[in-house]
């Protein structure tokens, strides 16, 4: 990646992290998609605290809390997690995905202002770099320069999972053509393809009219088709396993009562410094 944001600082860490230590995160990536057995979408909203967590126990010069759902809900924002950088106060807000490998929303442009922005162009194709450049510099395109996404991308088929952080600045800096598609692979509404030099997939602004919902509109890309643009946080796949034993402490916690909370609470900390302990943090 070219830039140095605190968000590409925070992810260097998390990276530099990972490749040391890379058992806590295998624990904890198995943990998130074995809730894709309690619901399709749990694992998801899971990821949000576990995330946090993660950053609090193991990234000892970084502090996270979850803001989603307090924070942000009736939100102009997207993100869900807050870090601070203790050493250099710097606050970076995160949005975290949890997607199956394949198509990855960026951003949900909440003001659908990208797809009409574009229609406005009044071409199917752009192939001038000037024309592109200021297309993506436009106000349109501002949301880029602060997506600070961090997908966990799962491949169920294989048990595996990735965190794939995407360039976007070396990303906008490859845009050589813009093209608007229509029709094809089942879609309903048109959508513009952002290609390289190559005529590569990079991302694609898609369909951001009152009849689409936050699901179908917004920047797109894929983790298949644009894999170069991507930063393995993870160093490539992990193989993870289901944690049975989770989802039983999971329906026997839902039914117990404070005191044994408490309880399970005290027990698992100490498998945390255990954990610690034996990695040498």
């Amino acid at each position: 990646m070219t830039d140095h944001t605190p968000y590409r600082e925070f992810t260097i860490r998390l990276k530099l992290l990972i490749s040391k230590h890379p058992n806590l995160i295998t624990t904890t990536l198995s943990n998130i998609f074995t809730m894709r057995l309690i619901g399709n979408k749990t694992h998801g909203d899971l990821a949000e605290i576990a995330i946090p967590e993660f950053i609090n126990q193991y990234m000892y010069d970084f502090k996270s809390t979850h803001v989603g759902k307090d924070r942000f809900r009736a939100k102009k924002h997207e993100e869900d997690i807050s870090v601070v950088n203790q050493i250099t106060e710097d606050e970076v807000l995160i949005s975290i995905k949890a997607y199956g490998v394949g198509p990855l929303q960026l951003s949900t442009d909440k003001e659908a202002r990208m797809f009409p922005y574009m229609e406005s162009q009044g071409e199917a194709e752009i192939n001038d770099s000037n024309r592109i450049r200021a297309i993506l510099e436009s106000p349109a395109f501002s949301e880029i320069e602060q997506m600070n996404v961090l997908p966990l991308i799962y491949d169920e088929k294989k048990n595996r999972c990735n965190i794939l952080v995407f360039d976007s600045e070396q990303a906008k800096q490859d845009v050589a053509t813009i093209r608007k598609v229509t029709g094809g692979r089942g879609r309903k509404h048109p959508i513009y393809e952002f290609l390289n030099e190559n005529n590569e997939y990079i991302c694609e602004v898609r369909y951001g009219g009152a009849a689409a919902n936050a699901l179908q509109r917004g920047l797109w890309t894929n983790t298949r088709n644009a894999i170069q643009y991507f930063d393995s946080i993870t160093g490539g796949w992990i193989d993870y396993s289901h944690n049975l034993i989770l989802v039983k402490l999971f329906s026997h916690a839902l039914v117990a009562s404070k005191r044994g909370h408490v309880e399970a609470l005290e027990s698992v900390k100490r498998d945390i410094a255990t954990l610690i302990q034996g990695e040498g943090l």
